[in-house]
This record gives structure tokens, C-alpha cells and sequence, in this order.
């Protein structure tokens, strides 16, 4: 009898403590996030889309920003999974190396910024939780994650890239080699858009 009651008073202590963990994020996590997404949306209408679409588009000629501060403001700003349309201010020869750098940046940044991949806060949740609890800094495991992640995707960038010009290449599709990006066409785009 006592092993069954034992058991049972386990059984129901796992959902006990699950339901301190959602109440923890009702009360602490939920309205960081609201808070934070909602400053966002009003810093883009602040500033303005195009005068936002127009700076993005200067980042790509470069590809040290191309894959680093791009995925980085498009993460920032637009948050998972809407970063990805960042993508639309890069010729079509550099959108696969532009995903590969956004996508890989999705974790690290949720350290520091968690309203940009909010869905998957839990996995850097509960590698800080263990790194607090053997003594570690959280904020400075977050400040780590994020430059970690900086480096990272700007290697795949790279990589991606080279790789993606390779295989254009030997499948003979020169159109999306010589493309180049007009800032003009995306403003007409969002104009048929809307």
C-alpha cells in the first residue's frame, strides 16, 4: 500500500511542479513578451516601413553584413518565422545562404531578445536553469550564446554561399547568377501587394 501511495503522491507532484513552471511563465515570461513585441511593432511604424525596407536593402551588398546584421535586424524586427521575408531585399543567388544564417540564429538570440523566437524560449530556458544552478551567470551565458551565434552564422553564410554559387553554377542557371536586386521592383511589389 505505501509504494502505491508513494506512486501517487509522485504522479500528482510531476503536475504539480508543471503547473508551477506555466504559472511562472504566466506571471513573468508572457508579459515581457507582449511588452517587447509590442515596442517593436511600434518602433517599425515609427520609423516606417520603407525607410526600413530602403536601409535593409543597403546591408546586402556586403556580406559580412548580409549575414550577420541582416539576420540579425530581420530577427530582431520581424521575429520567426516572419525574418525570413528579409530574404526578398537579396538577389535570388544569395537567399539560400541568407536562410541558412537566419534559421541558425533563431536560438541564440532568444537569450537576450525573447520575443524573437518566443515558440522555442524553453530550450535556452532550460540550459540556464542548469547553468545557474551549478553557479553560472545567466546573463553572461546569454551574452556568450548571442556573439557565439553572431560568429556561427556568418560561417554558414559564407559556406552556403559558396556552395549555392557552385551548384547554380554546374546547373547552368545563369539567370540567377547575374540578377541583380532593384529596391524599385520590391516598392512596386508591395504596391501590388497591398
Amino acid at each position: 500500500m505505501d509504494i502505491l501511495t508513494n506512486v501517487a503522491t509522485g504522479f500528482i507532484g510531476l503536475f504539480k511542479a508543471g503547473g508551477k513552471v506555466f504559472m511562472g511563465y504566466m506571471t513573468d515570461i508572457i508579459p515581457l513578451l507582449i511588452s517587447l513585441i509590442t515596442a517593436i511593432n511600434a518602433l517599425i511604424k515609427f520609423i516606417g516601413e520603407d525607410r526600413v525596407n530602403n536601409f535593409m536593402a543597403k546591408l546586402t551588398k556586403y556580406s559580412i553584413l548580409r549575414y550577420t546584421l541582416l539576420p540579425i535586424l530581420g530577427v530582431f524586427f520581424f521575429t520567426n518565422p516572419m525574418c525570413y521575408t528579409a530574404g526578398r531585399f537579396l538577389p535570388e543567388k544569395y537567399k539560400p545562404a541568407y536562410f541558412d544564417s537566419c534559421v541558425s540564429f533563431l536560438h541564440p538570440v532568444t537569450g537576450i531578445f525573447p520575443h524573437a523566437n518566443s515558440a522555442e524560449l524553453f530550450v535556452f530556458l532550460g540550459i540556464a536553469n542548469g547553468f545557474t544552478k551549478a553557479g553560472g551567470n545567466q546573463t553572461r551565458l546569454a551574452l556568450l550564446y548571442f556573439i557565439t551565434g553572431i560568429i556561427v552564422i556568418f560561417i554558414r553564410g559564407m559556406v552556403t554561399e559558396r556552395l549555392s554559387i557552385f551548384f547554380f553554377k554546374r546547373n547552368g542557371n545563369t539567370e540567377i547568377l547575374n540578377q541583380k536586386l532593384d529596391v524599385n521592383d520590391l516598392k512596386k511589389e508591395n504596391a501590388e501587394e497591398a
